[in-house]
């Protein structure tokens, strides 16, 4: 009764690979909900489809086309107008600095890790629209472990067909016994790559639909039109050649005196 042996870890491990794959899914899920009169704000609507760098980018665009924020294709950004009108403006103003002036890159960075977009991505999570910190994660974890059980089933089973061992066991029963396990596993894992497969890296199934709904919706304005569209496509979505060069811009990568001399340099007047 070699195979028995055998038999008994192919169990253990398929079932605890599956176990712990129904929990994550069962946690994913239950992350969802159904949020059909939550009307998504351009912020949102960006963070669910790019994420904390896409907010900061959509914000940046905004006041750039409000001519309250001056994106040099240079790569710098100026302040004009150092009010702003809500808490992500302030956020990027207050990244740029004291100064007025910074590079666009660093910005982009700051305002991404700011409080004010770790609590809008707390508030989305909250919400059901996006997908908490470790679920996406935590799920595909899951998946390959049970990739990896199936794995150990079809070796111990191979073991236990090879193994010279004696067994009154008929070798066809032996087959169907090491089936059992690998067929729980292989179907848990055409389960999950059909329930696991509608989130996104960002918004989770409910998140998703809101933004569907967003971008079909007749009506609006021009500029909300295209705010819309840079916040679910992100800079692609830029119209302005400008605008598009000075998020695009990369500091030359010279060293030496000259290049040291020109760091402290900044654009003159250049919008």
């Amino acid at each position: 009764m070699f195979w028995v042996l055998l038999l008994l870890p192919a169990w253990a491990a398929a079932g605890i690979a599956c176990t712990r794959l129904c929990l994550a899914a069962v946690h994913a899920a239950a992350a969802d909900s159904d949020a059909r009169g939550h009307d998504l704000t351009l912020y949102e609507a960006a963070f669910l489809s790019g994420g904390p760098r896409r907010v900061a980018d959509l914000t940046l665009v905004s006041m750039a086309r409000q001519r309250r924020l001056l994106l040099a294709h240079t790569g710098w950004a100026t302040v004009v107008d150092p009010h702003g009108r809500d808490e992500m403006e302030r956020t990027v103003i207050g990244a740029i600095g004291p100064e007025g002036q910074s590079r666009i890159a660093p910005v982009r960075a700051d305002a991404a890790s700011a409080d004010a977009v770790r609590g809008l991505a707390d508030r989305l999570v909250d919400a059901g629209l996006a997908v908490p910190h470790g679920t996406r994660s935590g799920v595909a974890e899951a998946v390959r472990q049970v990739r990896l059980a199936s794995a150990a089933v079809v070796a111990l089973g191979a073991v236990a067909l090879l193994a010279p061992v004696p067994s009154q066991m008929p070798r066809h029963l032996v087959v169907l016994w090491f089936a059992l396990p690998l067929a729980l596993t292989l179907s848990c894992l055409a389960i999950a790559r059909v329930e696991v497969h509608p989130y996104s890296r960002w918004a989770s199934p409910a998140g998703q639909r809101l933004l569907g709904a967003l971008t079909r919706r007749p009506g609006g304005t021009d500029e909300r039109t295209y705010l819309t569209s840079v916040a679910v496509r992100g800079l692609r979505a830029v119209g302005e050649p400008d605008l598009r060069a000075a998020f695009a811009h990369r500091e030359p990568q010279h060293h030496g005196p000259a290049h040291e001399e020109r760091r402290g340099e900044r654009p003159g007047g250049d919008g």
